[in-house]
């Protein structure tokens, strides 16, 4: 079943698709982004390959046994960056399976994974859904769709407006493209794609020719946030009103320096903070940090700071979740 709001913001033209109104532009000069690639792309090995923390990411048996310990309940496991593993009202979710080592077009060139996935694909369990937030090498990754597609070839994949092509490609059967305010219904799980403050591309040609989004993930137990890959806009306090409340808000809190340039398009830890709380979730948790560098900050600043946003900002530790890679928390 799919069924269209109309009441939210236009978002096509001519050329393809753009951000809701209001939404913030990037102010750099094109010195300031030649500065960037530079430095993400040749800058110190400290910003592209930090030092990873111990404990930061757990070994394969200890994320494998936390997740089987929870039986049947609801659960969420974060795998890194912005893809989580969602068990809800006995059906398991994927969102944004970023799981191999390179985020580029070809493997071996191209920003590189610090942190593993905690779970191997080959170790996740079957699927019967996989959200798909836009088309950023980050989180639509080929070589990880291929090896999902062999053993999840019938999930039901979702994805925004323009995706289905490539989607069908990779080896899927069953592939639901929606526009903002669309909704997918499955066997007891209803997915809907809200606005999302980014863009898309995959070449230099094809810029914003597919939509992004995030998306609302309902059951009869949880009504879940996941924000994709987003800034902060003033579209959220809108969409809150219409479509909160929400037991969980999965936020993104990394990628955000240089500020100039990345404000139109990823929030920093404390507009993440204001996304949870313009969508009325009871629970925010961090993502989209802590696996690959793809901006300048550092690559461990992020959760301090969403957590002191997050106190901040009224929420107690034990609904400000900054998970270790390979995590299983009860929801």
């Amino acid at each position: 079943m799919i069924d269209h709001d109309p009441a939210l913001p236009p978002h096509r033209n001519a050329r393809g698709f753009h951000n809701p109104a209001g939404s913030p532009q990037a102010r750099g000069t094109t010195a300031d982004w030649l500065r960037f690639l530079r430095d993400v792309s040749f800058g110190p090995k400290s910003l592209r390959q930090p030092a990873v923390p111990a404990g930061h990411v757990l070994d394969e048996a200890t994320a494998l046994a936390q997740l089987a310990s929870f039986g049947e309940q609801d659960t969420l496991t974060w795998l890194g960056h912005a893809c989580f593993l969602i068990r809800i009202d006995g059906r398991t979710v994927l969102t944004d399976p970023y799981l191999s080592p390179y985020a580029a077009p070809v493997p071996g060139i191209g920003p590189k994974r610090f942190a593993g996935t905690g779970i191997s694909i080959d170790r996740l369990p079957k699927l019967d859904a996989i959200l798909l937030s836009h088309n950023h090498y980050d989180h639509l990754d080929a070589v990880a769709l291929r090896q999902l597609s062999a053993r999840n070839r019938d999930c039901a994949f979702v994805v925004p407006l323009g995706l289905e092509p490539i989607i069908r490609r990779l080896g899927f059967r069953r592939i639901h493209e929606l526009d903002w305010g669309e909704t997918h219904a499955d066997s007891g799980l209803t997915v809907t794609a809200l606005p999302a403050v980014h863009f898309s591309s995959r070449t230099p040609f094809d810029r914003n020719r597919t939509l992004w989004c995030g998306f609302v993930l309902t059951s009869t137990r949880q009504r879940v946030f996941f924000a994709g890959d987003t800034g902060w806009g003033p579209v959220f306090e809108a969409v809150g009103e219409r479509f909160g409340p929400f037991d969980l808000g999965l936020v993104p809190i990394g990628a955000y320096e240089p500020r100039a340039l990345m404000r139109a398009v990823h929030a920093d830890p404390e507009e993440a903070v204001r996304i949870g709380r313009a969508m009325r979730a009871r629970r925010v948790v961090a993502m989209h940090w802590g696996t690959i560098a793809l901006t300048t900050e550092p690559a461990f600043e992020p959760p301090a700071r969403f957590t002191a946003a997050a106190a901040k900002a009224g929420y107690t530790a034990d609904h400000a979740w900054v998970m270790k890679i390979g995590e299983t928390r009860a929801l």
